[in-house]
């Protein structure tokens, strides 16, 4: 009898800006051997351009896939976790998997296990969460291009609306100077911005020094 995979991974936990996206990938296990021959592998390991037409093969391969955005708003009001773990299971009760692997956020994967297995329907699921997920199994990298092709497109629209945000990690230059640039026109940060993240918070204090 064949047996399914889901494969989950998220892009954008860290930014100040912009959403996370979580994508869940489903495929037939015999499938697997497939990705690793297109040279899947971990979204970060790959250029831009790369992972673009990574995406194309990967979606030909799988069953079926999709994409959960989690926009600032919601990350301001009930923080990431929550609103990721809630995305894992979403995926999980809507695949009914006979395995899902998921890319853990956090060291702590026992717990964060133990947190999705409660939000799932299905509890002949099995889980396997664990850190560099994505490194290590195929269908999560797959999953983490996917996301990661979806947050960089995410970033593009806002960029055509806003200007230059760049890529909306703390540690880019571009962004925070647009996040200062807010502070200064408008006293205020637009609703793409994670007004809950530190980065904010400290320029904020800096602003009114």
């Amino acid at each position: 009898m064949e047996r399914f995979v889901l494969g989950i991974d998220e892009a954008g936990r860290g930014p100040v800006i912009g959403p996370m996206v979580i994508c869940g990938i489903l495929l037939k296990e015999t499938d697997i051997p497939e990705l690793l021959r297109i040279g899947v592998k971990d979204s970060k390991l790959l250029s831009a351009k790369k992972r673009e037409k990574m995406k194309f093969l990967i979606e030909k391969i799988a069953q079926k896939w999709e994409l959960i955005k989690i926009f600032p708003s919601q990350i301001d009001q009930y923080g990431i976790t929550y609103p990721q773990l809630k995305g894992i299971a979403l995926l999980i009760n809507k695949f009914s998997p006979d395995l899902a692997v998921v890319d853990a956020p956090t060291r702590w994967c026992g717990s964060y296990e133990r947190k999705i297995r409660s939000l799932i329907e299905d509890q002949r699921v099995k889980l396997i969460v664990e850190n560099f997920a994505d490194k290590n199994y195929p269908v999560v990298s797959a999953a983490s291009i996917l996301a990661k092709v979806a947050r960089d497109s995410e970033i593009k629209k806002l960029t055509s609306f806003y200007g230059k945000i760049g890529s909306g990690y703390p540690s880019d230059k571009i962004t925070i100077e647009f996040l200062k640039k807010c502070l200064r026109k408008n006293k205020e940060f637009p609703d793409i911005v994670r007004k809950r993240w530190k980065t904010v918070e400290r320029l904020i204090e800096q602003s009114n020094k």
